[in-house]
């Protein structure tokens, strides 16, 4: 979780910068947790993972910050 964790963080510092594409926070775990409707690799839902691969920088920027907090949550 501290990779996803300091990537989250690297991403959200990165903030507009158009010079590198927004890198997926798949972990090869690929694990749903089914009370938490997410995966345990990279805390996404199965739509933020479907709809990954299509998304804008923008969107993907959002699931960033989702994860982020989804990773405060976790981790408090």
């Amino acid at each position: 979780m501290s990779f996803l964790a300091a990537s989250a963080c690297q991403i959200r510092a990165n903030g507009q910068n158009h010079s590198q594409p927004v890198p997926s926070p798949c972990m090869s775990v690929c694990q749903m947790d089914e009370e938490a409707a997410l995966c345990q690799g990279c805390l996404r839902t199965i739509d933020e993972i479907r709809l990954w691969g299509n998304a804008d920088d923008a969107f993907k920027r959002s699931i960033w910050s989702d994860i982020e907090a989804r990773l405060a949550r976790y981790l408090a």
